[in-house]
């Protein structure tokens, strides 16, 4: 279970939720209100807003630490500026994941029960049985679900305790990251002087936030559109199916945006916010904006069309799409997928995005955008902030684990991480 700070406010839980992206840190700091256990998906959020942070990050290529002082320091800025907002000092933190090739694996784990009726040491022995199939070398656990159980084969079985059968089987679903970018990122939150309590995979995070629950019901793919990273997620029947990461983002179209137009790239920043459009228009040929060069000392200006900055931009958006498309179809589970596609994340907010992957993908497309928290500011609602918020989902949620990390050796007795096999099979 989950271990929430011992900061209190007056007499609610404190909780601390951090996501450390390529283009942002972001520190909410929130009061949970009431008893968590009893809330359910599709309700309003149990939490109100104590604090507030955000900085530019610095030291993160594609998700992972490249910079570990720079990272340290920025969350130092971010996690800072939310304690004075909040009037308290932290020390436990939930963050985000996002680094280290991030795979799924869908599997069956089973054991014998010999004809005798299922207890919960059943249910932990199934879950251990997951934890040890798990383990490779070289790579952490990072996410570990329920999707669904059975005995002798027949289900799914809402709650198979007390019921007899030779054998009891739960679809599991796992989340896996590289040791190495997973613990340099530990590592940078840990030089904050903050200790990290549990990890949730930002794929999940965002999705839980920009996703309303029929979505995930009826099956939705969800884009999270960040610096560095795009995050799939998948959700059908309520359950989280699959993830991946692709290392594209909207700093790499500012990137291109400035190597076409040799211009710096914070100004290619700026000409991507104002200009940039996925879809053309037919005014895009005789619309021209200025802008300076890369070195030119020079006070003249350079122009160019937005038909050509709707050229760069779409190249990268048809890449990005693509990639979409062929690890979606790669996973086995397109299918699940249903026909609607969900886009968050900052790089969403781009003009003509939605368009362009609801053509692309041949899907239906919105952009999700996260629901409120009390005495949230209408900023926190952009999709930017939809990872940071979907953390919340997954701390209030009793049906979603949130991990703390566990030694390759803590993993391979089962232990630590059993108390939710009894929300798991009541969330089905």
């Amino acid at each position: 279970m989950l271990r929430f700070s011992k900061k209190r406010s007056g007499r609610h839980d404190v909780v601390t939720l951090l996501d450390i992206g390529t283009s942002k840190i972001c520190c909410m700091i929130v009061a949970l209100e009431g008893d968590i256990r009893d809330w359910r998906p599709g309700q309003p959020l149990p939490a109100r807003l104590l604090g507030l942070g955000h900085q530019r990050s610095r030291g993160i290529r594609a998700g992972v630490v490249d910079k570990i002082e720079e990272v340290e320091d920025a969350l130092c800025n971010a996690v800072g500026q939310a304690e004075r907002m909040a009037g308290i000092t932290v020390d436990d933190v939930v963050i985000s994941v996002s680094c280290g090739r991030l795979k799924s694996r869908n599997f069956a784990a089973s054991v014998r029960l010999g004809g005798a009726t299922v207890t919960r040491s059943d249910l932990d022995r199934v879950v251990a049985g997951a934890q040890r199939h798990c383990q490779n070398e070289g790579r952490s656990l990072v996410h570990l679900g329920c999707i669904g159980m059975r005995l002798d084969g027949v289900g799914p079985v809402a709650d198979p305790t007390g019921m007899a059968g030779r054998v009891l089987s739960a679809d599991m679903h796992a989340v896996t990251a590289d040791d190495t970018p997973l613990g340099n990122l530990l590592m940078a939150v840990e030089r904050a002087h903050l200790n990290v309590v549990g990890f949730v995979a930002s794929p999940l995070a965002s999705g839980l936030a920009a996703t309303t629950l029929e979505e995930r019901r009826v099956g939705v793919l969800c884009l999270d559109m960040g610096g560095g990273v795009t995050t799939l997620s998948v959700f059908a029947d309520g359950h989280f199916l699959f993830t991946d990461a692709i290392a594209v983002g909207g700093s790499h179209m500012t990137f291109d945006i400035a190597r076409a137009l040799s211009t710096p790239v914070a100004e290619a920043e700026r000409i991507k916010t104002l200009y940039g459009n996925v879809v053309g228009a037919a005014s895009d040929e005789t619309e021209y904006f200025s802008y300076p060069a890369v070195g030119d000392e020079e006070t003249s200006l350079c122009q160019s069309s937005r038909a050509r900055l709707r050229e760069i931009v779409q190249a990268r958006a048809d890449l990005l799409f693509g990639l979409v498309e062929q690890r979606l179809e790669e996973s086995g589970l397109a299918g699940y997928a249903g026909q609607r596609v969900v886009l968050t994340g900052g790089g969403s907010q781009l003009a003509g995005v939605g368009a362009y992957a609801a053509d692309r993908l041949g899907k239906a497309v919105r952009v999700g955008r996260p629901a409120a928290v009390a005495r949230m500011p209408e900023s926190l609602s952009a999709p930017a902030f939809s990872t940071v918020v979907g953390l919340l989902h997954a701390v209030c949620d009793p049906s979603i684990e949130v991990r703390a990390y566990q030694e390759p050796e803590t993993l391979a007795t089962g232990t630590g991480s059993l108390q939710r096999v009894g929300q798991w099979i009541r969330g089905f």
